[in-house]
């Protein structure tokens, strides 16, 4: 049986290798990963970076596509379905990481920038899954006011509500059809003058250009066209980072956790139970700015910077 991977999936290839022996790992970098590469393959394991479609799939062996990742947008569901290729995500995997990065961000604001955020400001959560209900109780903690959305659970208030109300809105959904632009010009007028945006969710859940030109402060993590960012919506950021904000060590091992899980399921093979990760070390403070100081340097390096990121 043939595994193919993506390269930079942290602690799998050697998992694979010592408990599976006759699985053999391909480990790839992401633009190695094409239809040639994974025509023998059994299984594929991926990240965003690789768009799993029939371009890539059609003739090949693959019978399972794992990405270890929150969101799946980047594989045609659809196709995979219909020519009986089983897929799945790792809902979850990095929640906490990206809750703690949007702690971060809300820190450095209040520390650095004359934003009108106090702990008793109000927060506006639009998507409550896994990440907006840890970023929900950590408002609460904090002792913020605390606005919700997810229409499609039924759950919260209004996009307008949150507009006109929140000092502080966060979006946390997946990317689709419903959700594209829904930060769009029209609702950044709605919002309160000063509102602070934060999108570390999808790159086209936030409408870039409008977010530009509205004049609110932004923190954006994801980006419409990575890795080939608008320069001038990078250095109109108060905080920028390259799609890390879920790049911890504890996300990271979830994930590779959960693939391996999938894998073992599918192929009929012994579980595998990853090592326990070390006490997490204490973060440097202000670690963003030192992200965005970098990416807004060497805006060019996104990917380079993005697959080097060091896991807090």
């Amino acid at each position: 049986m043939v595994l193919v991977c993506d390269a930079h999936i942290p602690y799998l290839v050697e998992a694979v290798r010592m408990n599976w022996p006759q699985v053999q790992v391909c480990p790839l970098e992401p633009e190695q990963i094409d239809a040639l590469a994974v025509r023998e393959a059994d299984v594929l394991v991926v990240r965003t970076r690789t768009q799993i479609n029939k371009i890539l799939l059609e003739g090949s062996r693959v019978r399972l596509v794992c990405t270890a990742t929150i969101g799946f947008d980047h594989i045609d569901t659809a196709y995979c379905e219909a020519q009986g290729i089983h897929w799945a995500s790792c809902p979850g995997c990095n929640a906490k990481a990206v809750c703690e990065y949007i702690e971060e961000a809300i820190e450095e604001v209040i520390s650095h920038f004359p934003f009108p955020i106090s702990p008793f400001s109000t927060i506006g959560i639009v998507g409550v899954g896994h990440v907006g209900s840890l970023v929900a109780e950590m408002a609460k903690r904090r002792g913020m006011n605390i606005l919700l959305n997810d229409p499609p659970k039924g759950i919260g208030v209004s996009l307008d509500e949150i507009a006109e109300k929140a000092d502080v809105i966060t979006f946390h959904t997946p990317l689709d059809s419903s959700t594209f632009h829904l930060c769009d010009e029209a609702f950044l007028k709605r919002c309160k003058p000063g509102a602070l945006i934060i999108n570390a969710a999808r790159g086209g859940v936030v409408d870039e250009k409008a977010l530009l030109e509205s004049g609110h402060p932004y923190i954006l993590d994801t980006w419409e066209n990575e890795p080939a960012i608008d320069r001038k919506v990078l250095n109109g950021a108060f905080r920028a980072s390259m799609h890390i904000a879920g790049y911890s060590q504890e996300g990271k091992w979830n994930a590779s956790q959960m693939c391996l899980n999938r894998i073992a399921e599918e192929l009929q093979l012994p579980a595998v139970s990853l090592p326990l990760l070390p006490p997490k070390k204490v973060q440097e403070k202000n670690w963003l700015e030192t992200i965005t100081e970098v990416l807004k340097a060497y805006p060019e390096r996104f990917e380079t910077l993005r697959k080097n990121y060091p896991l807090r």
